[in-house]
């Protein structure tokens, strides 16, 4: 069962096992939200987005249609989400589709443009301003958000040597003209 704080509105009955919405939250009709995730105090989060399992939310994050959120994902405080490239009052248009993969970490008000995916494990620094898709395990901060270097899915930074590089958690990696893969 999931565990609703008597003071939030949850609107959607697709909340998984041992989830956890908190106290001022709103989580309207048509949301997915998988097993063990943690949603914030005065988080919005709106009709039809997909949150997958084990996601951390942390307060005051709105998240808006639109947005996929894979499983493992934490997301900080603050954060902004848009879901629009060309926003105007009262002119409806299809809505831009953003993605964060699987294990993905976004910094403390980080804030993310519409129509880009934030790839498996990268890390996107606080404060940073996400303007175009950011590759699998990258490092992003600055405004705008640039590459600044690579991290291993249990976040250690990554140190590569003639393209390899080995994490002490055991994990190895690839790195070819900036793209890390795991090998």
């Amino acid at each position: 069962m999931p565990y609703v704080h008597p003071q939030a509105l949850v609107e959607t009955r697709t909340i998984g096992p041992r989830t956890r919405v908190w106290a001022f939250a709103h989580v309207q009709d048509g949301v997915f939200i998988g097993a063990d995730c943690n949603i914030g105090d005065h988080c919005y989060i709106e009709s039809g987005v997909a949150i997958g399992d084990g996601v951390v939310v942390k307060n005051g994050v709105s998240i808006w249609t639109g947005l996929t959120i894979e499983s493992g994902v934490f997301i900080g405080p603050n954060v902004a989400f848009t879901n629009d490239l060309r926003p105007r009052s009262r002119v409806r248009r299809d809505l831009c589709r953003t993605v964060i993969c699987e294990g993905a970490s976004i910094g403390a008000n980080a804030t993310l443009l519409s129509d880009i995916e934030i790839g498996r494990y990268a890390l996107v620094g606080a404060g940073a301003v996400v303007t175009r898709s950011v590759p699998p395990f990258a490092v992003v901060t600055g405004n705008p958000a640039r590459v600044r270097g690579a991290v291993c899915r249990c976040g250690a930074t990554l140190r590569f040597v003639r393209g390899r590089a080995a994490c002490a958690c055991g994990a190895r990696y690839r790195s070819v003209r900036g793209r890390t893969t795991e090998i």
